[in-house]
Parts: structure tokens; sequence; C-alpha cells
């Protein structure tokens, strides 16, 4: 099983790579293919949309023919195939086409480890694992930083990502040749999404998963380039060091998270407690991110390090799963989580380019879409507070 999980974790670094990779790309993407910000936040947005829609047919097949099968396969031809089809842009909407295809290769990732977590450990520790192997992975938001910025300043944008491709199949690969699926649960019970949607203790934890992660995401995986960009004249350098901030503070944020149910003796009030600083964060952010670039990175870093409680709110909402939907119920989680992110990418794009057209300044743009940011986070907590505490 350690191999198992060992494999699925570099498969996870691959997919945190993905979503936050154009952030660093946005400069050369915008010269090369005449790609604008609000382009590449709508294409950030196809990638988490594909990602989240693939869900359901995810949580299917985990249930029924195992992460080996579902994850290799669906990683090579979606996500390697779609770097390919990066590599080889020449216009806008060939970006949109390759995140849409990237984003449902890397669909069955994370749940495929937290199907094999789930299914092979005790749920009191299903939360610190789950977030040990989210803050693991996260080292491919790192590989999307700075090392990106080298690397493309050593090869280009193009060969870069085809080099990338070509490791998503080799890992792919490995999947079908190490992975082990875990025993499959006899169930006299039949069931489906729509009986996981019936429970009343989802429809307050749902909300809360749905605004959850579209911060830290959507700064980290596309604004916070044109950002700094914009507003601070940053280097392609500069960007992928504030980057790199972020994302340290997104994996720091992992490993914080992970004990503190069992610490607390709490999960509710961890998670209310954790992304109501989130938000009192993203209004510092609108009030005063255009003061300096170090207070900027540093109020994004602290997005990223308290936005970072999906894990624990996983285990929230797989304390209520019965086992024989153990697959479809973390999918239905990630399908919420996920998206989020990419309903917010597609509206903070339009509310964007809204701003621009309107001949507003790039602060009052960019602090319309941190606005959107921090009102949905607000709504996701006031319904969460009416959510049922259950630990382990």
């Amino acid at each position: 099983m350690r191999a198992t999980l060992i494999i699925l974790t570099m498969a996870y670094v691959l997919s945190q790579f993905y979503r936050a990779f154009l952030a660093v790309l946005a400069a050369p993407l915008q010269a090369d293919l005449g790609a604008t910000a609000a382009q590449l936040s709508a294409a950030s947005g196809y990638w988490f949309l594909a990602f989240a829609l693939m869900q359901i047919p995810v949580g299917w097949a985990l249930d029924t023919l195992g992460p080996k099968r579902t994850n290799a396969a669906i990683l090579a031809l979606g996500a390697g195939g779609g770097a390919m089809v990066f590599a080889a842009a020449t216009a806008p909407w060939h970006i949109s086409l390759a995140m849409t295809l990237i984003g449902i290769g890397c669909s069955p990732v994370l749940m495929a480890s937290y199907y094999v977590v789930a299914r092979s450990f005790s749920a009191a520790a299903f939360a610190t694992m789950a977030a040990f192997i989210l803050g693991i992975g996260s080292l491919g938001n790192i590989g999307a930083a700075f090392p990106l910025t080298l690397l493309v300043e050593l090869f280009g944008w193009r060969l870069s990502i085809m080099m990338i491709g070509v490791i998503t199949v080799a890992v792919a690969g490995l999947c079908y040749l190490i992975v082990k699926d875990p025993p499959k649960v006899i169930a006299t019970q039949k069931g489906s999404v729509l009986d996981l949607l019936r429970m009343r203790a989802m429809w307050f934890i749902l909300p809360m998963v749905l605004v959850n992660y579209t911060p830290a995401a959507g700064l980290r995986g596309l604004w916070i380039g044109p950002y700094f960009t914009d507003l601070f004249g940053s280097t392609i350098a500069q960007v992928g060091t504030v980057t790199t901030v972020m994302a340290l503070a997104m994996i720091a944020g992992n490993f914080f998270y992970g004990p503190l149910d069992r610490l607390f003796h709490t999960r509710k009030w961890v998670i209310f407690a954790g992304n109501s600083i989130c938000a009192a964060l993203c209004m510092a952010l609108y009030n005063f991110g255009q003061n300096s670039f170090w207070v900027a990175a540093g109020i994004m870093a602290g997005i990223g390090f308290f936005g970072a409680s999906f894990p624990i709110l996983v285990a929230h909402g797989r304390s209520f799963f019965p086992e024989h939907l153990m697959g479809r119920g973390v999918t239905l989680i990630n399908l919420f989580a996920i998206g989020g992110v990419g309903v917010m990418q597609n509206l903070s794009a339009r509310i964007y380019d809204a701003k621009i057209m309107d001949g507003a300044a790039a602060i009052v743009s960019y602090n319309a879409v941190i606005l959107l940011f921090c009102v949905t986070m607000l709504l996701g907590l006031a319904i969460y507070l009416f959510s049922e505490d259950r630990t382990d």
C-alpha cells in the first residue's frame, strides 16, 4: 500500500502543477499568442470545470473499476494529451482546449488517493493522512512557480510543457504497473450520488466546500501573475518568487490543518475559524494590497495558508458517508470544491473584463475580483454555521 500511495502522490504533484502553471506563463502567452488576462482566467476556469464535471464518472469508476485503471487511463490520455495540445498552441482558444483536456486528465488523481486512504486506514486518521498527501502533492505548486520560470527561460514555454507532458504519461504508466486496488466493498445496498445529496448534513457542508478553495486557487492559479505584473511592473522572475511564496504557504497550511480536528476534538470550528481568517485576509488584500509588493505578497501567502482546509472538509463530509458509497462521496466533495473554482474563475474573468472595458484602473478591476472571493466566502461561512459537527 505504501508504493501505491507514493505513485498516486506523484500523480497528484502533476495535478497541482497543472492547476497553477498559467500564472507563470501568463506573460509569454500574452506575448506569443495575444492572450489576455481574462482569456487565461477563463482557460484556468475550464480546467476546474472539466475536472469538476468528471467527478461523478470518476466516483463511479473508483467504486467499480478501482483507482489503478481509472487513474492510469484518464491521466495519460487527458493530461498527457492536453499538455501536447498546449505545447502546440497557436491561438488563445487552443489554450482553453488544452486546459479542458488537462482538467479531465487530472480529475481522478487526488480522489484515487483519498479512496485508498478511506478504504485502508481508520476514519480518525483520515484528515491527517489526507492533509499529508495534499501537502506533499502540493510540491507541484512549487514546481509551477520559480522552477518553471527557470525551465521556460532555458527551453522556452513550448518545449518545457512538452517535457512535462512526457513525464505525465510516464507517471500514468507507473500507476498502471504499481498501484494496488483495495478490496471491493461487498454491499447488498444500492446507492448513488443522489442518496448523498439527500443527507441533510451535507446541505450545510457543501456550500462551504464550494467556496473554500476559490480565493487560494483563483489567486495562485492565475490572478497573482497579472496582479503583480500590472500593479508593480514585476518581471517573470519576480512573479515566480511570489508564486513560490504563496505555494509554500499553501503547503504549510495543509500540514497545519491536518491534525487539528484530533487536537481540538472538532472539525466544524477548526474549519470555521480558518476560513474566517481567510475571508478577513481577502478584505485586507482589497484594502491594502496596492500599498507595496511585499504587503500584497504577504497577504496572498496568508490566504494560501488559511485557505488550505480542504482535507479536513473532506474528513467532515466523509464522516457521514456509508462505506459502499465512499468513492462517490469523496468525489462529490471534490466536484463542489473544484467546480466552485471553475465557476469563480470564469465569473471573475467576466467581472475583470467588464471593469477594464469601462475604463477602470487596474487596481479597481483586480479589487472587484478580490471582493467576489471575499463575499462568496462569507456566504459559505454563514451557511456552514448550521452544520453538524462530527468527530470519529
